[in-house]
C-alpha cells in the first residue's frame, strides 16, 4: 500500500523530482499503518533510486535518470534531444599532449607521439551529465583540434573523419576525485560511472576517451538481437 501510494503520487507529477515527501509519521497517519511498514516501504524505494533520504532533513523524490546506450555509438547530443531536454557543451582543454607509455600503449603509438587531447562538459538542460575526456589520433583526423565543439560534438566529427571498425566498451563504478565532483555537480560519496572507450577506424586506434557521468543520475542500457 505505501509503495503504491507513493509511486502513483509521483508518476501523476504530484511530487515532482526534488519534493520532499510526508514524513513516516504522516504516512502512518495517512494511510493507517505501522510505522515499521512504512519505514520498509521507504528504505526499499530509496534503494531503488526513486527516492533519496537525508538524515535532519527528511526523504525527498529522487532525479530520473538519463540512460543512454552503450552497445553503438550515439551522439550524446541526439540522446538528450531524443529525450526532450536541450543539450549544451562546454569546452575545458583543447591541446596537443604527449604520449607517455600508457597513453602510448592505449593509442598504439610510439612513447612521446604528439596526440590530440580534449575535455568536454556536456550538460542537459544546463544540468552537467558527462565529462568527456578524449585523446586522438592526429593521423586519423589531423584537424581534430580545429573543430567547434561547442556547435558539434566530437561524436559527429569522428564519424564523419573515417569507417568506424571495430569497439571497446569497459564500465566502472569508480569514486570521484574533487575536480570531477565539482564539475558534474555530485555530491561528497556520490559515485562516477566511467564508460572507457576506444574506436578503431582505418586499421587504427583512431580515439580512446573517458565518459564520466554522475552515477545516482545516470545509467548505460543496451540490447541486442542473437541471430539463431
Amino acid at each position: 500500500m505505501v509503495r503504491n501510494h507513493v509511486l502513483s503520487k509521483i508518476e501523476a507529477g504530484e511530487w515532482a523530482e526534488g519534493a520532499r515527501i510526508p514524513s513516516e509519521t504522516q504516512l502512518v497517519g495517512l494511510l493507517g499503518v505501522s510505522r515499521m511498514t512504512v519505514h520498509i516501504a521507504l528504505r526499499d524505494l530509496s534503494a531503488e533510486g526513486v527516492l533519496v533520504r537525508r538524515q535532519g532533513a527528511g526523504t525527498f523524490v529522487a532525479p530520473r535518470r538519463s540512460q543512454s546506450t552503450f552497445l553503438e555509438l550515439r551522439n550524446i547530443h541526439d540522446e538528450i534531444e531524443a529525450r526532450g531536454n536541450r543539450h549544451s557543451t562546454e569546452v575545458l582543454k583543447l591541446e596537443t599532449v604527449f604520449c607517455d607509455l600508457a597513453l602510448a600503449t592505449e593509442l598504439n603509438v610510439p612513447p612521446g607521439s604528439a596526440v590530440f587531447h580534449s575535455v568536454l562538459l556536456h550538460r542537459e538542460n544546463d544540468r552537467p551529465l558527462q565529462i568527456e575526456d578524449r585523446f586522438v589520433n592526429p593521423r586519423f583526423s589531423p584537424d581534430y583540434l580545429e573543430q567547434d565543439y561547442t556547435r558539434i560534438t566530437p561524436n559527429v566529427h569522428l564519424m564523419a573523419a573515417g569507417p568506424l571498425e571495430e569497439v571497446e566498451h569497459v564500465i566502472q563504478a569508480v569514486p570521484a576525485d574533487d575536480t570531477t565532483r565539482a564539475l558534474l555537480d555530485m555530491a561528497t560519496g556520490d559515485p562516477v560511472l566511467l564508460l572507457r572507450r576506444r574506436t578503431w577506424s582505418r586499421g587504427m586506434i583512431a580515439s580512446s576517451a573517458r565518459l564520466l557521468h554522475p552515477g545516482t543520475r545516470f545509467s548505460l542500457a543496451g540490447r541486442m538481437r542473437i541471430a539463431r
